[in-house]
């Protein structure tokens, strides 16, 4: 019986999805679930690990059952995940023995001051490409054994089990048999050395980790795992893994050096190809693996702009000045111009390239002839203006001109914002026909240790829906962004 379907598992920060790929890459099916998220103390943020797996296990579940499609027609399945987000469980059990600690969670804002101080930044930046930030799995991981010195003394006794959510997923889908991630996923636990492809020994000792809690690495495309059978009734291989992110750039075909994407989500994740050297950030960019294919580590810089559709969001739930995100693509085009507002979103600070923590959001150039409206398009118009921070430091960074931009994500699908951004950045802005590039990105990686297709073929097979091309002038251009870096400016350090 032929196997002509990818299964992939896209398990996010809100919501568990499942889709179904056929060898042409259409999508066939789509099922979705959202949990809970617990916020247990102001800047705490946690999930239920096992709300996690029940919840992805039944959209996977579901989805074969709606399309009617047998599980023996699944050729592999591919994961993607949120990162950073840290569970620990018992390996003699599987039950999970804290909360998963989220990627948004701030608890350890004041160990990583302390580690600042101390002047870990320099060896944390070089060794693993990541800044020192209550973001990544290191810290989090650390502040559990601490807080509960008995499950430090059992980990140590190799009882407990670290993973990020793809190693989570994992261990359920083949009941305990492998304990793995995969190269994207590792760099992002700030306990990775991205040099040397292994876990460094200096920092499991500066966190405490026992070495032993941690899984294997894997490539992002791999061979010989299989789900237990009593999962989907037989057994189907698990080919691809990679993190959230790092699968958006590989669903983009981001292949060579230079080539970006931009995801529009609640945030803003830039990833630029820096090829097979790491770039080590002199403008406050992270240097991540992007993903190991094909015996080959690629590399990548990121940058995260914190708030991006949730200023969407805001406009509608907390202002009440739109009904809906799709209302603001008309309301935008209506106006002339921003008629001289800016709103910087900096509702919990400032990622990349400026990292402050202490920056909080603000409206800036009213008038009396400012409206709702000038509000709304100057809140669109930042995450143009904040993509562009990110992407002029890549630029700086790694020496490679920014050839064009593709872009995926909610907010991607409004036409304003795509033409502003194409106009702001002075290139060409490409929406694929399949946004949902995450999950794909997970099934192309599924696919390649399937056979079902080579990097080669997925290139010269790509499906674009629009190109935008830049249309302002030079002028209009440089005034509109010298506009928007004074207001970043009076945002800083805002809360001393």
């Amino acid at each position: 019986m032929s196997k002509e379907f990818i299964l992939s598992l896209d398990q996010g920060t809100s919501s568990s999805r499942a889709i179904l790929f056929d060898s042409k890459r259409n999508i066939v099916g789509v099922e979705q679930q959202e949990f809970n998220q617990y916020y247990p103390k102001a800047g705490w943020v946690e999930q239920g690990p096992l709300e996690i797996w029940e919840s992805q296990f039944f959209v996977a579940r579901q989805l074969i059952e709606k399309s009617g499609i047998q599980p023996d027609k699944i050729a592999s399945i591919g994961i993607t995940n949120q990162r950073e987000t840290t569970i620990l469980w018992e390996k003699s059990s599987g039950k999970p023995v804290f909360n998963a600690i989220v990627w948004q969670d701030k608890r350890t804002s004041d160990f990583c001051t302390k580690l600042k101080e101390e002047g870990w930044q320099d060896y944390i930046r070089e060794n693993t490409g990541l800044v020192i930030d209550s973001y990544f799995s290191a810290t989090k991981i650390h502040w559990i054994l601490k807080n509960n010195p008995e499950l430090l003394k059992k980990a140590k006794n190799g009882e407990i089990l670290f993973g990020t959510v793809d190693t989570w997923l994992v261990w359920n889908l083949t009941k305990g048999e492998k304990h793995i991630t995969d190269y994207s996923n590792a760099s992002r636990t700030m306990l990775y050395n991205i040099n040397k492809l292994d876990w460094d020994e200096k920092l499991l000792e500066l966190f405490d980790i026992p070495k032993i809690m941690l899984p294997q690495v894997y490539p992002s495309s791999f061979e010989n795992v299989e789900t237990n059978e009593s999962i989907f009734g037989i057994s189907i291989p698990i080919g691809g893994i990679a993190g959230d992110q790092q699968a958006a750039l590989f669903g983009q075909m981001c292949f060579e050096p230079g080539n970006a994407k931009n995801t529009y989500g609640t945030g803003c994740f830039m990833l630029m190809n820096t090829g097979e050297k790491p770039v080590i950030s002199k403008h406050g960019l992270l240097t991540t693996i992007a993903w190991g294919v094909n015996n080959k580590v690629e590399y990548a810089l990121e940058g995260s702009v914190f708030i991006a559709g949730a200023a969407i969001k805001w406009l509608r739930d907390a202002l009440k000045m739109i009904k809906s995100a799709s209302e603001t693509e008309k309301i935008a085009e209506n106006l002339a111009n921003n008629g001289g507002v800016y709103v910087v979103p900096a509702f919990s600070g400032l990622g990349a390239p400026h990292w402050d923590m202490y920056a909080r959001g603000a409206i800036f150039g009213l008038t009396q002839g400012s409206t709702n409206e000038h509000i709304i398009r100057a809140t669109l118009e930042s995450l143009a203006y904040q993509t562009k921070d990110v992407l002029n430091a890549m630029e700086k960074d790694s020496n490679i001109r920014l050839k064009n931009l593709n872009v995926d994500g909610g907010a991607s699908a409004n036409n304003f914002l795509m033409q502003f951004q194409s106009d702001i950045l002075n290139v060409e802005v490409t929406r694929p026909k399949i946004i949902e590039t995450t999950a794909l990105g997970a099934a192309l990686l599924a696919g390649l240790s399937a056979g079902f297709w080579t990097k080669e073929e997925l290139l010269s097979t790509r499906k674009i829906e629009k190109v935008f091309k830049p249309e302002m002038n030079n002028e209009t251009r440089e005034k509109l962004f010298k506009g928007w870096q004074k207001a970043v400016e009076r945002v800083g350090n805002w809360i001393e």
